[in-house]
């Protein structure tokens, strides 16, 4: 079936929405390193990624935002032989998540009732998966971390769920041995953040649904 042509720039199109899309991406990965300091202070689990930044910035000495960093550029790098092109948000997702993360570290003090453990945990989650609606709706490329997991996919011949689960099954074994909070927090990541996610992507999307293409489909990181 072919597909529709998006509207024109004189009529509402993708072009003349451009700055939306700079402003709701900024604005998005800022938050998706606020919910990832929650989650950190929560101290109840992290994410895959995060778990294996957290292990990898223990190690190292560093500041998780600043591995957060790190870790983008390295896989950006990886994007070189997996043949994978990076977007204007590619960029910005490398550096904003990690300095919004440092910075909630910062303003974030560590709690200890488990009422509001149990509180930053969720507020973290539920940060994080409107962050990533917001940011896959922006439109302006993919994270490092979620080139990385598309680039395999299409080396290997697998589907980007079965690659996104095995990437982060590895991701979180290493954080784990690294040292990295895996916990309930982990699963409660992995069972909300989609539906958070998927709810968001329709609140903030800028794409009319006449210039979307039919049957397509995004995927988003953790963000990140």
């Amino acid at each position: 079936m072919p597909l529709r042509k998006p509207r024109s720039a004189s009529v509402g199109g993708l072009p003349s929405r451009m700055p939306r899309r700079l402003v709701q991406l900024h604005v998005a990965l800022a938050l998706y390193g606020v919910g990832a300091a929650f989650q950190i202070r929560s101290e109840l689990g992290l994410d895959p990624w995060d778990a294996f930044h957290q292990g990898l910035a223990i190690r190292a000495g560093v500041r998780i935002g600043t591995m957060v960093i790190l870790v983008g550029l390295v896989a950006l790098l990886l994007w070189i032989p997996l043949r994978q092109r990076p977007g204007i948000g590619t960029a910005i997702n490398v550096v904003l998540v990690g300095v919004s993360i440092n910075i909630g570290m910062a303003v974030l003090p560590p709690v200890n009732p488990l009422p509001w453990q149990i509180v930053l945990l969720f507020a973290g989650i539920l940060t994080s998966g409107m962050a990533s609606g917001m940011s896959v709706a922006a439109g302006l490329g993919p994270g490092p971390r979620d080139g990385l997991m598309t680039g395999f996919a299409e080396r290997v011949g697998w589907s980007i769920r079965t690659t996104r689960t095995c990437l982060e099954l590895v991701v979180l074994a290493l954080g784990f041995i690294l040292g990295g909070t895996v916990g309930i927090g982990t699963v409660a990541f992995a069972i909300l953040v989609g539906p958070v996610t998927q709810f968001s992507l329709h609140v903030f999307a800028i794409n009319p649904p006449e210039a979307r293409p039919l049957g397509g489909g995004e995927s988003f990181e953790r963000g990140i």
